[in-house]
């Protein structure tokens, strides 16, 4: 809006008795027409200033850098830029965990941590992916720390964690274990409808005992997952595709765990695990051994020629099969003329 000033003489009408006065009022009202022009200038600058842009890719760099000042302030200042810079620093502060300063370390993944936060659900997920990848890193000082930190994220997502896996098909319960003891039970089977991504829910769970994974692939990624999952005893991992490098590494992470890993054939039929002879108490109704006619009461005496001392042996022979591959059971049946032996061809199915 353009400012007008109308100039008044001092010598008119008006100002010919009071020329002092008038005066002073000319000289004031000139001064508030210019601090009103001032402030209205100053507003439109400010409207039209744009904000300010993201730290690029070198200043980030000198925050980090920053970071393992010795100067507490320096520290401090640097924490709060980074902090500021938002997703943008999350790649630079993956990188400078990987160093040999623990102070930097340290403060980077307590920097992603007020990340997990965020109101912007992309920069929390990708905040505890970042988490997830340090607890994995070979520094035991900072993987400790990002697991830890974790957990303590983990604890408070518990409930809204198995209701999503619930919807996506795993079947999560609580039960009583062999040993007596009372945990959580968790299956994911072929009703199960998530993605890999999805599966990292897993960890958000608390006192998971036992999980049984049957049939559903597992990536690197999801595998990791599962070796944060500290308090299970029980693990079983049927086809899931895992190399033996892969699973090596999951019992260092899961020393207490008891790991059941088969490839994915499956026979379908139960018995007593390490009562011997291999004695048939169960079999599942259009299961590959129930196609063969293999009964309740058989005892399995051999496969592919090889014996068979009990249940357990049985499964771990089976183990070694994935669904498709045919194996040669020999099997006592109990006949009205006497024991019976048949060999029975057996084409396994799968997980």
């Amino acid at each position: 809006m353009p400012l007008v000033f109308h100039a008044v003489s001092p010598t008119g009408p008006a100002c010919r008795h009071r020329p002092r006065r008038c005066g002073t009022l000319v000289a004031a009202a000139m001064a508030m027409a210019v601090k009103m022009a001032v402030v209205l200038v100053s507003a439109a600058a400010t409207a039209e200033e744009p904000p300010a842009p993201p730290p690029d890719a070198a200043r980030i760099g000198q925050l980090i850098e920053q970071l393992g000042s010795p100067q507490f302030a320096q520290r401090e200042a640097a924490t709060r830029g980074l902090v500021e810079s938002g997703r943008t620093a999350i790649g630079p502060l993956g990188e400078a965990i990987a160093g040999d300063d623990l102070e930097v370390s340290s403060r980077a993944i307590e920097i992603v941590r007020g990340f997990l936060a965020s109101d912007d659900p992309d920069l929390a997920a990708e905040a505890e992916k970042f988490l997830e990848s340090a607890a994995e890193g070979p520094n035991q000082t900072v993987s400790q720390l990002a697991d830890d930190t974790l957990d303590f994220h983990m604890l408070g997502m518990a409930e809204a964690a198995r209701e999503k896996l619930e919807s996506l098909g795993a079947v999560v319960a609580e039960g009583f274990l062999p040993n007596g003891r009372r945990g959580l039970q968790v299956v994911l089977n072929s009703s199960w409808r998530g993605s890999t991504e999805e599966l990292r829910l897993l960890s958000r769970l608390r006192g998971v005992a036992q999980l049984g994974v049957h049939g559903v692939r597992l990536d690197r990624a999801a595998l990791a997952v599962l070796g944060r999952m500290r308090t299970m005893e029980r693990l079983e991992l049927y086809g899931t595709g895992a190399s033996d490098e892969e699973l090596a590494a999951l019992e260092k992470k899961l020393p207490e765990a008891r790991i059941d890993v088969r490839k994915g054939g499956k026979l379908g039929v139960g018995g007593q695990p390490t009562i011997g002879p291999c004695l048939i108490t169960h079999v599942q109704d259009g299961s590959a051994a129930a196609k063969a006619g293999v009964q309740i009461g058989d005892i399995v005496l051999e496969i592919d020629g090889e014996p068979v001392a009990n249940f357990e042996a049985l499964t771990g022979k089976v183990a070694r099969h994935g669904p498709g591959d045919a194996l040669q059971v020999e099997i006592e049946r109990v006949t009205p003329g006497g024991p019976e032996r048949i060999t029975r061809t057996i084409q396994l199915d799968g997980w």
